[in-house]
């Protein structure tokens, strides 16, 4: 990751390394343009469909953490089929990202497949560029969802690897029967 002659901004590089070296296990990208929570993977497994369901082995966990957000924002969660990011209320505001559209180089999909990180990405408007009166509303829209997204990294497997004499062990790697994709622990 990237693919092979894909240019990636320095700034890009250096979220890559800041999540490499510090075991983040949960975060969000904040995005503009529609209403609605994605999540892994954003690239299609085929890569000439554009909208093709593309779980990760953790569909059932991203899930969780895409619906813990939508359901606690106050319109993503509103079942009007009318409203800005309507035309999601049938999958409860939530989509697989491939699904909805594919694209190549996403931090979700770096995310998972490089770090410990699950990532889902918001996209908190309809409008692609919100105007600076409009962002206190949306601040309030999307504050206890994210703070309720925040609480999920209590969720799940935690606790410290450790050798026989109780030393932790760094990069020691887990793995979850039935599940294709082992985590690895932090120093």
């Amino acid at each position: 990751f990237p693919p092979p002659g894909f240019q990636v901004a320095p700034e890009t590089k250096a979220v890559m390394k800041w999540l490499r070296s510090i075991p983040f296990v949960l975060s969000a990208s904040l995005h503009g343009g529609e209403l609605v929570v994605t999540y892994p993977y954003d690239y299609s497994r085929h890569p000439m469909e554009e909208k093709m369901f593309s779980p990760t082995p953790d569909e059932k966990v991203f899930k969780m953490l895409a619906k813990a957000y939508a359901d606690a924002h106050p319109v993503i969660s509103d079942r009007s089929e009318l409203r800005c990011g309507g035309n999601f209320v049938k999958r409860g505001g939530i989509i697989n990202g491939a699904e909805w559209y594919s694209f190549t180089g996403g931090m979700a999909d770096f995310n998972y497949l490089h770090t410990n990180c699950f990532e889902i990405t918001v996209e908190v408007g309809c409008e692609k560029f919100p105007l600076e009166e409009e962002l206190f509303t949306i601040w309030h829209e999307n504050k206890g969802a994210l703070l309720n997204y925040m609480e999920m990294v209590h969720r799940g497997i935690k606790g410290i690897v450790s050798d026989k004499f109780g030393n932790p062990i760094k990069n020691a790697r887990i793995s979850v029967r039935g599940i294709q994709h082992d985590v690895t622990t932090g120093n």
